[in-house]
């Protein structure tokens, strides 16, 4: 008995220590001296195997099992696959991940089923990054999770094995969900709430919203009326441009919404789903609900489900549909306080006091948090921004939400550090906190919820929004900048930001990167001597009274064509536009629906087909307006009072021209006509537009870069004066 403790304290001891080869020499001294102890042999072989001697552990083992009848093997079996067991999960504590897999993909060799093993050897293997669909099909890892029974099966470590093979991902990850229903038909919480918010980050980040489908779909097997998997579903289904399913997915979910909160979200899921996929005609009664629905909750809040930064976005919809921002702004400043003040109390991570340096002059921490980047207007706009900062007066740090770092080489070259997070606003606030941010700006604001978030728990000092949507609201964003034109005068009325005014224009860019032009008239059969009118917007945009009044100048205008583009359902924008169109006595052969260009390059090359280009109203064009302008086309907008109504209108003044800018919808029209019949007219904006690029503010992005950095001074002025002094 002394002997075989002391022998198990030296195995202790040696495998510890990682001294694999005197662990040898102690096992054949042993097995010499007790060649009975079957035992001896499996530690050999363990200590063989430590070695990568694979070939002689495996001979060691089955020498010592040649002799064995049926009952011993089986038990030496279960003994065997215990000791390895023991040491793999030891290796793996250790962070030896290589040799933990290594003796897993053993013991499956001798137990060929055990499925608790193999559910190890994937998630290692994912780790190592060395596991395939092959590798999964030959264990016939299904089969063996379909045949098991739930009490045989490690239900916890099959979750967490689904966590990371889903998140992956690799083409066997969703039959390997599906293999794992059955064993969460009692308990379909716990596989729903694992796999939805990574079939989020699988649409989202990586732009799979295909997978990210199939996932929620098998969700929804489980429990076919969960709320989140068919909100999500939708989402997924439009991203990916099954437009009616996404509209069924919507309708169903709302159907099955019973509270004030569950109703709004609901409403607003359908109203994304309708306008995504561009179709309007149905949409007022549909609107009138949803706007009832704002302040009902408000009257009657569940504090409990203000947590749920979805009510942020409740308004979104809103400006695209109407123009009334002394009505709707106040419902969003009130719903973000709400919300605000729920999610700080019940948050570990609110920042209620800073450690930063506070001294006027000293070199300022500035912090970009930011989902939308890469391929999004936000990107093609603030890189100016990260291109022309003054290193030596400024540390810029970049937060990404939902991306992955590898995309954004170019921008984590102009800043000073890239930190990349998922659906983490506790771990992204801690982290700006950590980093000692003066100045926090919110590229996105309710283009995406995590964003608002992170603002919510006020990890720096001064918070800031541009770019992005408009301003979300939250009591902790100090700053929504602007400028003299993008928001009427009296605008501090009814937003909770200081709105912080830039002397000239909010936004700057040097210009545009240009491709070849892929479109030319006699690919669309239209004559030489045509007047061409272009729109190019997304079906969010595609208001009916707009349309209406660019079909009436499409009646008064002779020889003339409609050009329209723009991601939405084409079955549906074609049917929008051909009815409006005969409504208004056009003839629809007149419109000509355009496909999505392969790259922005080539889209704003092919701009140059259009003689005039009409903007969208209540909800401009900001890029694409940019992009109209710095190509030299004359365009027509119709100037409202909210912040998306006037970005065309501030463009314009920035380059000096006021033809095509209008205030009614008699103006808009009467612009449209008389753009599209004077062609002297049209050559005379353009030369303004083209000498515009030499002289205008909008075109001079290390001017605007200036100014944003001085802003940035003064508002840090401000607030050690205020705070400090």
């Amino acid at each position: 008995m002394v002997f075989a403790l002391n022998l198990q304290t030296q195995t202790s001891n040696l495998l510890t220590q990682g001294k694999y080869n005197q662990l040898a020499s102690l096992y054949e001294r042993a097995i010499a001296d007790e060649p009975e102890f079957i035992s001896h042999y499996w530690y050999l072989g363990l200590a063989y195997l430590l070695q990568e001697q694979e070939e002689a552990a495996q001979t060691t083992w089955l020498l010592a099992m040649a002799e064995a009848n049926d009952e011993e093997t089986k038990q030496w079996t279960e003994e065997l696959v215990q000791i390895l067991n023991t040491e793999a999960q030891r290796q793996l504590e250790t962070e030896n991940l290589q040799l933990s897999w290594l003796i897993r993909q053993h013991i499956r060799e001798i137990t060929p089923t055990y499925i608790d093993n193999i559910l190890q050897i994937i998630q290692l293997g994912l780790d190592l990054d060395n596991i395939t669909s092959q590798d999964i099909a030959d264990w016939q890892v299904n089969t063996l999770i379909q045949q098991v029974s739930s009490i045989e099966i490690d239900l916890n470590l099959l979750l967490k094995t689904l966590q990371k093979l889903v998140d992956y991902p690799i083409p066997a990850s969703l039959s390997f969900a599906e293999s794992c229903l059955p064993h969460y038909t009692d308990t379909p919480a716990a596989f729903i709430d694992t796999v939805m918010p990574i079939a989020v980050k699988i649409a989202h980040q990586l732009d799979r919203p295909d997978f990210a489908t199939d996932l929620a779909q098998l969700c929804l097997r489980l429990n076919s009326e969960h709320p989140e998997a068919l909100r999500h579903l939708s989402c997924f289904h439009s991203k990916a441009g099954c437009h009616q399913a996404a509209i069924e997915t919507a309708k169903h979910f709302f159907q099955n919404c019973q509270s004030p909160y569950w109703q709004l979200q609901g409403s607003y899921i359908l109203l994304r789903a309708i306008l995504s996929a561009g179709s309007w005609l149905d949409l007022e009664n549909i609107v009138q609900r949803h706007k009832a629905l704002i302040p009902e909750l408000l009257q009657h809040p569940d504090e409990s489900l203000y947590l749920d930064s979805h009510i942020l976005t409740a308004n979104f919809f809103l400006p695209y549909i109407e123009d009334r921002p002394q009505e709707n702004r106040p419902l969003q400043n009130q719903i973000a306080r709400i919300f605000q003040n729920n999610f700080q109390a019940k948050s570990t991570s609110v920042v209620q006091t800073w450690t930063n340096s506070i001294t006027a002059t000293k070199k300022l921490k500035i912090g970009y948090v930011a989902h939308t980047l890469k391929g999004h207007s936000v990107g093609w706009l603030s890189r100016w921004l990260f291109q022309y900062y003054a290193r030596e007066a400024f540390q810029t740090n970049l937060y990404l939400i939902y991306q992955e770092a590898e995309g954004y080489q170019w921008f984590e070259k102009q800043v000073d550090c890239v930190h990349t997070f998922g659906v983490e606003p506790q771990k992204t606030a801690t982290q700006i906190k950590a980093d000692e941010i003066d100045i926090l700006v919110d590229l996105d604001s309710l283009t995406l919820d995590t964003t608002c978030q992170v603002m919510a728990l006020k990890p720096a000092p001064v918070q800031v929004t541009w770019l992005g949507w408009d301003a979300s609201g939250l009591p902790a964003i100090d700053y929504y900048i602007a400028d003299p034109y993008v928001l009427p005068e009296n605008a501090q009325d009814y937003y909770s930001e200081k709105i912080w005014r830039l002397p000239q224009t909010y936004v700057a860019v040097d210009g545009f990167e240009v491709g070849v032009p892929t479109l030319r008239r006699e690919h669309l059969e239209i004559p030489s001597d045509a007047v061409i009118y272009l729109s190019s917007q997304t079906g969010y945009k595609r208001h009916p009274d707009t349309v209406r009044l660019q079909m009436q100048i499409l009646s008064q205008v002779p020889n003339s064509y409609f050009l329209i583009k723009g991601k939405a359902d084409e079955h549906t924008v074609r049917k929008f536009f051909t009815q409006v169109a005969e409504a208004e006595g056009v003839n629809p052969e007149r419109l000509k629906f355009l496909s999505r260009d392969p790259s922005e390059f080539v889209h704003r090359a092919n701009l140059g087909i259009a003689d005039v280009v009409l903007d969208t109203y209540p909800y401009n064009g900001a890029t694409t307006t940019l992009e109209t302008l710095w190509m030299g086309i004359p365009l027509v907008t119709k100037v409202g009072q909210q912040f998306a109504a006037r970005n065309s209108y501030t463009f314009m003044m920035n380059v000096g021209v006021t033809e095509g800018i209008a205030w009614t919808d008699e103006e808009y029209i009467e612009w449209g006509v008389k753009l599209g019949t004077a062609p002297t007219l049209r050559q005379q904006v353009a030369w303004k537009l083209r000498q515009s690029r030499q002289t205008s503010p909008l075109w001079n992005a290390k001017q605007f870069t200036q100014e944003m950095e001085k802003a940035y001074k003064q508002m840090w002025q401000r607030y050690v004066e205020v705070n400090f002094v």
